[in-house]
């Protein structure tokens, strides 16, 4: 009797997959995830609410995008929200295809997702700066004619913010080859910037994807696309139902109302430690430290690994970039103790001279 054989039914575009890794590392002070190191409380939130979950949730979550459309001024109609922003950039890259264009490096999951659902993907190389290569990225605009092009500003993982001189005509050579542009705006509540929303009104091509994680709230896994309403109907064909559960759309829509003044003190928190963090570790002569608008920091060294797992031994746990970025590590902000311990541990780590 022949065995079963899994591969054999599996798509090729799958076989060639790598799983996101998201690993569970133990450590006393965390900072590889980018998240906030704020806890909130779900008691703080539904205590005492009583939410029927006999019942779907709304399949529309319109309390949800009326508190997201008051907080950011844009019509409920041009808002859908997701699972993440993860469910919205699959939906996207579902609805429309390929080819799907982005610089490198940058967020991991719009080449996965495109790879999962079988579409081309097309890689633009950042300079040295960590800014778009701007020639190469509307040549290969005009040749390749993507679907969708996602460019993440801040950008993960360098946390630089790119050109908006260059963002802007990108829209508009896309538009001129029918391409649709996602600007991925997760950490622009840590930025000097406001963020595109203002341009939305003059580019239909433009769409922008935030999120709830990067401030406070990475638990609910809740994500929203605002955009064109025509843009959006053709992505809802794709949308599961009821893919925003009851508890999600009300906890969102409390933290976007009541609770926002607290999210505010924890961002403000933020980046004044974000800034401190990199005075601190621009006067470490043997690091090489990239300026950050997000709520994380790049640097580099020539000893990144060993870095890397002296600070684990230590109990801090952060991001070793250095398959992506050659000798990079990343390093999310904590809170104040965090990161003076960290700061104080790598300063240990470097006069060691490992």
């Amino acid at each position: 009797m022949s065995k079963f054989n899994i591969k054999s039914i599996t798509r090729e575009n799958i076989k060639k997959l790598k799983p996101y890794q998201a690993k569970e590392i133990p450590s006393l002070i965390k900072l590889d995830a980018n998240e906030s190191p704020f806890p909130v409380k779900l008691s703080e939130i539904v205590s005492g609410v009583d939410i029927p979950l006999n019942r779907y949730p709304d399949p529309e979550a319109k309390e949800l995008k009326r508190a997201i459309s008051k907080r950011f001024q844009v019509r409920p109609e041009s808002i859908m929200v997701g699972n993440g922003s993860d469910e919205l950039i699959y939906y996207l890259i579902l609805t429309f295809g390929g080819p799907v264009l982005y610089p490198v490096p940058t967020f991991s999951m719009y080449g996965i997702i495109a790879q999962s659902v079988g579409v081309e993907t097309v890689e633009s190389k950042l300079d040295r700066e960590f800014d778009i290569q701007e020639e190469d990225f509307l040549n290969l605009i005009r040749l390749k004619k993507p679907s969708l092009i996602f460019l993440s500003t801040p950008n993960n993982p360098t946390g630089n913010t790119f050109s908006a001189e260059k963002i802007l005509k990108i829209i508009d050579v896309a538009r001129k080859s029918n391409s649709l542009v996602i600007i991925d705006e997760a950490y622009v509540p840590f930025c000097s910037h406001k963020g595109f929303l203002p341009f939305l009104k003059d580019f239909e091509n433009l769409l922008i994807l935030r999120t709830l994680s990067k401030i406070g709230l990475a638990g609910l896994r809740l994500g929203y696309l605002i955009g064109d309403e025509k843009i959006l109907n053709e992505v809802s064909k794709v949308r599961l139902p009821y893919n925003v559960d009851s508890l999600t759309q009300y906890i969102a829509t409390y933290a976007l109302k009541d609770f926002y003044s607290k999210i505010k003190k924890f961002i403000a928190e933020i980046t004044k430690e974000r800034d401190r963090m990199l005075r601190e570790l621009s006067t470490f002569k043997e690091l090489t430290v990239y300026p950050s608008e997000a709520n994380f920091i790049l640097f580099k060294s020539r000893r990144t690994n060993q870095i890397y797992e002296k600070l684990l031994k230590e109990g801090i746990l952060i991001r070793n970039m250095s398959p992506l970025i050659k000798n990079a590590l990343r390093v999310t902000i904590g809170t104040k103790e965090e990161n003076s311990q960290f700061i104080e541990t790598i300063k240990s780590i470097l006069r060691k001279r490992i």
